[in-house]
């Protein structure tokens, strides 16, 4: 998890991860567009002035959210790269992490692909989606022919992830094929077939 937790009231001295902590406890209640700045003060017990030390308005606190969140991703998406040689089972274990992070990290997930954030506002979260592009193209360039079918196919499997990872989230998934578990399979099969279709 990229946001330290502490108990509300033993923070005051970290203004900014107490803010933090308060908002991604409050996303995880009401979801990114629940909740004010005002909430957030009076949930992290500090004065409704307190934030604008370190966040001009809310959405610049979620931004901050979003950052740690493409952190995290990057984090997990290199590990599971890392744990195989064949560019199709890294695809596969992309996957896999894609719908992983969006169970287990479902705040931080929400702000990230939710929250409506202005990239031109914060730049640099434009530049985090980046530095994800730039890790995982190096795999699918390996499968597919040329830059543009490399690209394509980065695009297809993140898009079956985040589908896969939206079903499961709205309950759009019967039964079985909701659990963790199964929409990891189905993540991972559909990356492995995915790729078979750009293997040159």
């Amino acid at each position: 998890m990229a946001v330290k937790r502490r108990p509300t009231g033993t923070h005051h001295g970290d203004l900014r991860n107490a803010l933090e902590e308060a908002a991604l406890a409050l996303v995880a209640e009401r979801g990114p567009h629940g909740f004010t700045l005002a909430e957030a003060c009076r949930k992290a017990g500090v004065s409704v002035s307190a934030p604008y030390k370190h966040f001009a308005d809310r959405e610049a606190l979620l931004a901050s959210l979003a950052g740690k969140g493409y952190e995290e991703q990057r984090r997990r998406y290199r590990a599971a790269l890392a744990a195989h040689t064949d560019p199709a089972e890294q695809l596969a274990a992309f996957a896999v992490a894609y719908v992983r992070f969006a169970v287990e990290e479902r705040a931080l997930f929400d702000i990230t692909f939710l929250a409506g954030l202005d990239k031109s506002r914060h730049p640099e979260l434009a530049r985090a989606g980046a530095v994800l592009h730039d890790d995982l193209m190096p795999v699918t360039g390996r499968i597919a022919p040329g830059a543009d079918d490399a690209f394509e196919l980065l695009v297809q499997v993140a898009a079956a992830a985040h589908g896969l990872a939206l079903f499961q989230q709205q309950d759009m998934l019967p039964g079985l094929w909701s659990t963790p578990s199964s929409v990891e399979e189905q993540a991972a099969r559909a990356a492995r077939a995915l790729a078979g279709r750009h293997i040159r």
